[in-house]
């Protein structure tokens, strides 16, 4: 199935931008995001990454590092690894459970793709890293399950393709499905 995923790795420098500050993680939730970029695929991610082109303010109970990463970025053609799954990311909530204790995929939106083929592509993904790390899928979840706190809303519309009028709904439950579908031919 990882074949099928086409997952190449491009990661981001250890000690440059997001990656600045290594802290392990023991992932326990894989958090699922959709990027609302709609000019850029998965590599055209992987390079802001690597040249520290998405800042996030850096400020007490928000940003640690002053920049966004996550571990892969998801289109139409392939997947894209950032990070080891064993280091925290900055796509979620802050220092929340979101980011200390998650794997982040972000799925690309560029106009033109098919957006259908990068949500099966993240669901087959995301069974895979399920398997490879045992984490059930209850704690598969959309990005939109992190409250920020400080921001109103305090939780994102996102993946907001998968979301039903901004929170998790019947979208929501038929990506699980997709999900779980894939899980169960890994087994």
């Amino acid at each position: 199935m990882l074949r099928e995923v086409n997952l190449r790795a491009d990661m981001v420098r250890k000690g440059t931008h997001g990656r600045k500050v290594v802290r392990p993680m023991k992932p326990r939730y894989i958090t699922i995001h959709s990027t609302q970029n709609y000019s850029a695929d998965a590599s055209r991610h992987a390079l802001a990454l690597k040249r520290g082109a998405l800042r996030s303010p850096k400020r007490k109970n928000g940003n640690r590092i002053g920049y966004l990463i996550w571990h892969f970025t998801v289109d139409d053609k392939e997947a894209i690894q950032h990070m080891p799954t064993s280091e925290q990311g900055e796509h979620a909530d802050f220092g929340g459970p979101g980011n200390r204790l998650s794997i982040g995929i972000e799925m690309c939106e560029e106009r033109g793709s098919n957006l259908r083929t990068t949500i099966e592509r993240t669901a087959k993904l995301t069974a895979v890293l399920m398997k490879k790390k045992n984490i059930p899928l209850k704690n598969v979840v959309p990005h939109y399950h992190w409250p920020r706190r400080g921001k109103t809303p305090a939780n994102k519309n996102c993946p907001h393709f998968l979301m039903d009028n901004g929170k998790p709904g019947r979208k929501w439950k038929w990506f699980q499905s997709r999900v779980n579908y894939y899980y169960q031919r890994l087994e």
